[in-house]
């Protein structure tokens, strides 16, 4: 049980778990996902946990082949410029490890853009809180847990893969 797993249940939020067995030297976490679970990886979104110029901390969810546009990303929050945060603060402010950064009920409530490519997805996949944990739900079920609102974060030329 994780935190994700117990605030879907406290809310009572329709959704599904999805577990394999992760593989410690996969290349790419959501990619590996996809493969095991067999489920088309425009459907999978990465947490990414990212520190605008002010210094705040946002989470970008974005469909885990794609390519994250940082400026977009900075724009969509009101900023000007985004980074990834360093590794010890997201974990510090999700309470979750890398490859395993949930979306959902993190330590400290971070303000969340979705990719606009899930509004048209009837359910996506997020990190369930740990390595090979899935959580398939209805998109917008995730804005409103999250209060993440939608915003183009995808690349469209070559850039900056995260």
């Amino acid at each position: 049980m994780t935190p994700a797993i117990t605030l879907l249940e406290r809310k009572q939020v329709p959704f599904c778990l999805h577990e394999y067995t992760h593989e410690p030297d996969a290349e790419s976490f959501g990619g590996e996902a996809a493969e095991k679970l067999g489920v088309d990886a425009s459907y999978i979104f990465k947490t990414l946990v990212l520190q605008l110029d002010c210094g705040e901390l946002l989470v970008a969810m974005v469909p885990v082949l794609e390519k994250l546009n940082l400026k977009q990303a900075a724009k969509a929050a009101g900023g000007k410029k985004a980074k990834l945060a360093e590794a010890q603060q997201v974990v510090r402010s999700t309470g979750y490890l890398l490859g395993g950064v949930s979306p959902l009920a993190q330590k400290k409530a971070l303000p969340a853009l979705l990719d606009e490519s899930a509004r048209h997805i009837d359910s996506i996949y997020v990190s369930g809180g740990k390595r090979g944990l899935e959580i398939e739900l209805a998109p917008e079920a995730l804005c409103k847990l999250t209060g993440a609102v939608y915003a183009p974060l995808c690349q469209t030329t070559a850039g900056v893969n995260q």
